[in-house]
């Protein structure tokens, strides 16, 4: 194969098996390719023009790819919006990046009605929408005026509110920026040419699309699950020869909990690639153990990255993620904005050669561009004698539940309103299965009582304004929060008893 991109191979071998969806259905090479042109060819004639946004509301099935593959032709940005959020967040979202057009699931399509683009398309017939098989007609031919497309993916920040990391069109032909992409999963031994690579997260993810969608361009064949499960994954690794996949730590935990797993053929791994979190060392040499070397790892954000860090090395530096890749730097950062010595904790910086900025937010934008061209996300964390990177905390309060970034800023502004609430506090607590979980901490208005009558109150008042996973597990009641004169509440007062001898820095 001699250029990573997909419309090589969609022109070599049309007859090769492109993806497996969720019920074992195959789509081949070369409709798939159809498929793609077809979308694009009809959003360019629906007049979305580069630099327009396209929505996508949907869970993990073949049209997914359809729409990616169409969207890096016409020079369009993707949003794929998150399917778990509520009704409002979705609407902030597609309000935000000004969405042309939205595709989605026809049931979940009842998530955009508060602002639901003129233009939509579910996968089934819908009121007040066009069915997505009419993207899929017409002419076969690449769309006309190619230029490469990118994904808008949201990402919260303390302020609460989801922003759109936006990164520049690049000029000219798309193959050039795919090839690219698709060359990024070399850094875990990846080649261009045969291999099957599992999805099982949620396409909605960053680094899930991209990886996934870079592996076609590859020349890799999909194995897509809607719905994760620990032995639906090992049974698929085994029929259908898996080599790689994109993983999260809360998924190694689930599979080393599963009894019956050495009945199943895991011989065929060789590229399983960690990241989004934190994950144990306990964790990952058990993983080594079963799975040998095919655990890889990396660190990066939705903003970009990052480090990576391969199973022999990662035994020679247990807990490290590793040291920057190509075109990627890391600088270790005091308050002061002086670089610390080695072994030393500060503010972890990346630079890349791409930039990007917080979509329509250019005051969040210069925050994060704080150090010659370097941007953080908050990480603290230290680079050895070696330049290898350890992180040593998380984003100061972010929560990082099975893998997914929970901001306590929005959940914390969502909840405020309710009447019984005087003051609120939220954070991560220790959870064995997802490594955290949400925690309230709550100061009550006078009159109202601390018992299970108010909490389910309150935590009925957060379902119906907050993804499920952003809800609190728990809450806990205080007479007083511990906020200093100026206001500034010192949650980790609150926090750290709840960590207290788990061994995390706080």
């Amino acid at each position: 194969m001699s250029m990573p991109v997909f419309s090589f191979w969609a022109r070599t071998d049309r007859d090769a098996v492109a993806i497996v969806d969720p019920d074992h259905v195959t789509i081949t090479v070369g409709a798939l390719q159809d498929a793609a042109n077809q979308v694009g060819r009809n959003l360019q004639a629906l007049g979305v023009a580069p630099g327009d946004t396209v929505a996508l509301l949907m869970r993990n099935r073949i049209e997914v790819y359809q729409v990616m593959l169409a969207i890096q032709q016409i020079g369009a940005y993707l949003a794929p919006i998150n399917w778990h959020l509520a009704g409002p967040e979705v609407a902030y979202i597609l309000t935000d990046s000004e969405t042309k057009v939205l595709i989605a699931d026809a049931d979940l399509i009842d998530l955009a009605k508060d602002a639901r683009p003129a233009v939509c398309f579910t996968t089934s017939p819908s009121p007040g929408c066009r069915d997505f098989a009419e993207l899929r007609t017409g002419s076969t031919d690449a769309p006309e005026h190619r230029r490469a497309g990118m994904v808008m993916n949201y990402t919260s920040g303390t302020t609460g509110r989801p922003k759109g990391v936006r990164r520049p069109l690049p000029a000219g032909a798309p193959e050039p920026v795919v090839t690219g992409f698709a060359m990024f999963l070399l850094l875990f031994g990846m080649s261009p040419g045969a291999g099957v690579q599992i999805v099982g997260s949620p396409l909605y993810h960053t680094a899930v699309l991209y990886f996934s969608t870079s592996a076609l361009h590859l020349g890799h064949s999909l194995v897509v699950m809607e719905k994760w499960t620990a032995e639906g994954m090992l049974e698929r690794i085994a029929r259908y020869k898996v080599t790689a996949s994109h993983m999260v730590p809360t998924q190694f935990t689930r599979l080393l909990s599963v009894e019956n797993r050495a009945q199943y053929d895991v011989s065929s791994l060789k590229h399983m690639v960690h990241g989004a979190a934190p994950c144990p060392a306990v964790v990952k040499q058990r993983m080594l153990e079963w799975w040998g070397d095919s655990v890889w790892e990396y660190y990066a954000a939705t903003e970009g990255g990052g480090t990576a860090i391969g199973p022999a090395e990662w035994r020679k530096k247990p807990g490290s993620v590793g040291k920057p890749w190509q075109g990627a730097d890391i600088k270790i950062v005091d308050d002061e904005g002086v670089a610390c010595a080695p072994n030393v904790v500060g503010t972890v910086y990346i630079k890349m050669q791409q930039t990007f900025e917080y979509h329509k937010d250019k005051e969040k934008t210069g925050k994060a561009y704080r150090v010659d061209g370097y941007f953080t996300v908050g990480d603290a964390g230290y680079l050895d004698e070696e330049g290898y990177l350890y992180l040593s905390d998380r984003k100061s309060d972010m929560i990082i539940s099975g893998g997914v970034n929970i901001y306590p800023a929005e959940i914390e502004g969502a909840l405020i309103d309710h009447p019984a609430i005087m003051d609120i506090a939220v954070f991560g607590v220790p959870d064995e299965e997802w490594g955290e979980q949400v925690k309230a901490v709550i100061e009550l208005r006078p009159g109202f009582q601390a018992d299970a009558a108010t909490s389910d109150s309150i935590l009925t008042y957060a379902r119906e304004r907050l993804a499920k996973f952003k809800c609190p597990k728990s809450i806990d009641f205080v007479d007083v929060m511990p906020r200093d004169p100026n206001g500034k509440l010192a949650k980790r007062k609150l926090r750290d008893p709840y960590w207290v001898g788990l061994g995390r820095a706080i």
